[in-house]
């Protein structure tokens, strides 16, 4: 006989599932990563001297690349936050939080010098090769400004 565990409630399983969801190492993240590998793009991953723990770092080229998920960051949040129903005013104050955090993380770090960019989940599932492309010509962008900062040591 197969013992099963008591039924969970709605807030029980709700808060089951919340407590599985990743920090770092994500699919899309995990994705992202390999490509610019194979594209021999060298960089660092969950990068915690920097503000915001960036997911991937060019630190050759000063690129910071955030993987951000749709619902933790407020993608379409104007049209998202109506449609929030359970615990409403937890949620609504969590995710304007994380969307001006990271508003504040990138402003530091271009301040010191850092391309900051950030990447929505679906889009690195959905059009992989378009973010890779951009992370690309912000490498080459970071290139010609090194060049033309260091101009009379003949770049």
């Amino acid at each position: 006989m197969v013992k099963r565990s008591p039924r969970k409630t709605k807030e029980e399983q709700r808060s089951f599932n919340m407590s599985r969801i990743q920090s770092k190492d994500t699919k899309p993240e995990i994705i992202l990563r390999k490509t610019l590998w194979h594209a021999g793009i060298r960089y660092r991953k969950n990068f915690n001297t920097l503000p915001g723990k960036p997911d991937i770092v060019i630190t050759k080229h000063k690129i910071a690349i955030f993987c951000d998920g749709e619902f933790w960051h407020g993608k379409d949040w104007d049209i998202k936050k109506p449609k929030i129903q359970a615990n409403r005013a937890y949620w609504i104050e969590k995710i304007e939080r994380n969307m001006a955090r990271d508003k504040e993380i990138d402003k530091q770090m271009q301040c010191e010098g850092w391309i900051v960019l950030r990447f929505w989940s679906k889009d690195i599932q959905k059009n992989l090769g378009l973010c890779v492309d951009e992370i690309k010509y912000a490498i080459l962008k970071a290139k010609v400004n090194l060049c033309n900062s260091d101009y009379k040591d003949g770049c």
